[in-house]
Order: C-alpha cells, then structure tokens, then sequence
C-alpha cells in the first residue's frame, strides 16, 4: 500500500484546518508508482535523498521502488529501510515494506517480527498491520503448499 496523506475530517460546520504543505515530490512519487515506473520512481527519491537525506519517507519510498523494479538490490533495499526506521523507529511504511522484503528473500522469522512490531505501533487496526498480516499469511500458505 502506499498511503501518502490522509483525508481530512472536521465535524459538520466547522472549518477544515489549514492543510500542510504537499511534498511536490511525494506527489511525483505517487504517480510515477501508480504507473509502475519504477525507474521514474528511484531517480525522483535519489534527487531527493541528495537534498535531504534525513527524510523517513524518501528512504522508505525509494526502497519500496527498488523493491518493485526489476532485478532489485535487496542489500540497498534493506539499507533504505534500516535508515528509515533510524531517522523515525514508529515509520509504520517502512516497517510493512521491511516486512515484505524479508518474504521477498525467504526471512519469515524477521517478516514476523515487523509484524509484531506494527501491532505494537497500530493502537487500533492499521492498514499497514493489515497488509503485512496478509503477506504474511499468503506466504506461510505457499510455503505449506509445496
């Protein structure tokens, strides 16, 4: 899942909150994952890393879209999320998508373990708690399949 904002929600009446800024590269990102130009996407979050290299998102981000580009470099993509989580340990994303590489290199004990650590984060259900669970459970039933 990649969720970059949440709507917003104010009670009938009153006045939505000013919003903050939107990250135009953030919002290129999203697009260029929409359309699975991964290639797009890792230049995009390299540029920005250059910029600002203590920014969770772009880490987890750029991670996410070695991840999915052909050929990853699951040694680059475990950096990019170990450092995501070292500027912010509680960055739910990059610990569902650390989740998910671990599945992607056979590692279900370290998968679970990112998982334990979401139930912890998410006070109530959250999407990337879900997501994983799910990943989790797909994989463990591939796994009793063979």
């Amino acid at each position: 899942m990649l969720s970059l904002s949440a709507p917003a929600v104010f009670a009938a009446g009153s006045e939505p909150a000013p919003s903050a800024p939107k990250d135009p590269v953030l919002e290129k990102v999203t697009a260029a994952t929409a359309a699975q130009d991964w290639a797009g996407a890792q230049s995009l979050l390299r540029d920005a890393l250059a910029r600002d290299p203590r920014n969770a998102d772009y880490h987890n981000l750029y991670a996410y879209a070695l991840r999915k580009g052909p050929n990853p470099d699951m040694s680059a993509v475990f950096q990019h999320y170990n450092q995501a989580l070292a500027i912010d340990p509680k960055h739910r994303g990059a610990h569902e998508y650390l989740g998910e590489a671990y599945l992607m290199v056979g590692n279900l004990p370290k998968a679970k373990e990112e998982l334990a650590t979401l139930d912890k984060l998410c006070f109530f259900p959250c999407d990337e708690y879900a997501l994983l669970k799910k990943s989790v459970s797909e994989y463990e039933t591939k796994q009793a399949a063979r």
